[in-house]
């Protein structure tokens, strides 16, 4: 006998806090770190809970852990997250999005329902920014975006992103065979918590993503001229300091209609008797329009250029990074309007101003996004929340916008 799937609200909630109970020692908030042996356990949990629901599970050559549910036609239904965590993080990024798609499976296999396209559940290795400097590492690999060179990159102690990932369960020599053929993917999709406080604010529990924000980053290396602080004066300094404050200025300037951010600035020598000589610093830019990001870059690049000339300071730009926008599928936002309006609950769209694993799914096929409320807009601590209300409200929604895609 077929009957109507239906999310297990309790049986989310027991999982989240399974999952929130691997976590690294001595560290604060529920900290997951990629490569950590908190991390290895916790994926091991994963596949357990995968197979437990029905699926068939395998480890890919990257260490994806890949649950699938047989359909009856081609083309591949994805859905999944991460597990992995930030320093310091919290309970729901990610890890949201792996169990949401767990229980989605299970609620398909109780209810007897006949797919008609393969449903493959992805916990993607490692999406937060890690010591290698690779973000997105699970997700790279089967996108076919993970390179030899990000492969070869090191960490403090010399061990290759390659090491690693045998060290998580993968296979370096089978790598390759993770990438998945483009357009063999019907569609993905990715339950997850907002990450700021738009919609607590608004009383809506639920968000259609519209696009997700390209990054570029940058770094400033400002050259002056170290000198003794109390004997040189101040019309012939040549402060390092003062050009990057300006440019670092510039960035909170140049961020309206988008957003703008210095993470990071290093002054050298670095002791409050020395008018510093030289200054690093790093900053971002973040929109959903190519065009506004490459007019930031240039306009940082020439306000750092003009802060230098100012103080006789050599001033010295590079681009660090490039992440391009991406806009959701029309397809899919349409096939979860139907969904969460089925529920008789209300949504807002928002774009997301976070990088997520769907960015590389993008290549694969058309992809989107449901997002649930942060609890204050907080994320990447310890005080992460989301309400279970929020929880079986987004995964009722994912399962059914997957039912309406599978139905297509």
């Amino acid at each position: 006998m077929i009957r109507t799937p239906a999310i297990d609200g309790a049986r989310m909630q027991a999982d989240l806090d399974a999952l929130a109970e691997f976590r690294e020692p001595d560290t604060e908030g529920w900290t997951r770190r990629v490569f950590s042996p908190a991390y290895t356990r916790s994926r091991e949990w994963v596949a357990s809970s995968m197979g437990d629901a029905g699926l068939a599970v395998k480890r890919d050559g990257a260490g994806n852990v890949v649950g699938a549910l047989p359909g009856s036609s081609s083309g591949l239904l994805v859905t999944g997250s991460h597990t992995d965590t930030v320093a310091g993080g919290g309970r729901f990024d990610g890890p949201l999005g792996v169990l949401a798609a767990i229980e989605v499976a299970r609620c398909i296999r109780d209810s007897g329902y006949a797919l008609q396209h393969e449903l493959r559940v992805v916990d993607f290795l490692g999406e937060e920014p890690n010591e290698f400097g690779v973000s997105c590492v699970g997700s790279r690999s089967i996108a076919g975006t993970l390179t030899p060179t990000h492969l070869a990159s090191r960490d403090a102690s010399g061990r290759t992103l390659a090491e690693a990932i045998a060290s998580a369960g993968g296979d370096p020599d089978r790598i390759s065979d993770a990438a998945w053929t483009p357009g063999s993917m019907s569609a993905f999709v990715e339950l997850h918590i907002e990450q700021g406080p738009v919609l607590e604010d608004s009383g809506i529990p639920l968000a259609i993503v519209s696009g997700i924000a390209g990054i570029d980053r940058v770094q400033a290396i400002f050259s002056g001229e170290a000198a003794h602080a109390g004997t040189t004066p101040m019309d012939s300094r040549h402060d390092a300091l003062c050009a990057a404050a300006e440019a670092v200025l510039a960035v909170e300037r140049l961020a309206s209609g988008g957003v703008g951010t210095t993470g990071r600035l290093e002054v050298f020598p670095g002791a409050a008797n020395v008018v510093p000589g030289k200054a690093e610093m790093w900053a971002e830019f973040r929109s959903i329009d190519r065009a506004w990001l490459d007019e930031r870059h240039e306009g940082f690049a020439r306000a750092a250029a003009e802060a230098g000339a100012r103080r006789g300071v050599v001033t010295k730009v590079s681009a660090m990074s490039r992440t391009e926008p991406v806009t959701t599928s029309a397809e899919v936002r349409a096939a979860m309007k139907i969904a969460i309006e089925g529920l008789g609950l209300q949504f807002l769209v928002l774009a997301s101003g976070a990088g997520h694993d769907t960015v590389q799914m993008a290549r694969l096929g058309p992809v989107g996004m449901i997002f649930v409320p942060s609890a204050g807009g907080r994320s990447h601590c310890a005080d992460e929340w989301t309400g279970p209300e929020y929880v079986e409200a987004g995964a009722s929604a994912l399962l059914a916008t997957i039912l309406a895609l599978d139905a297509r």
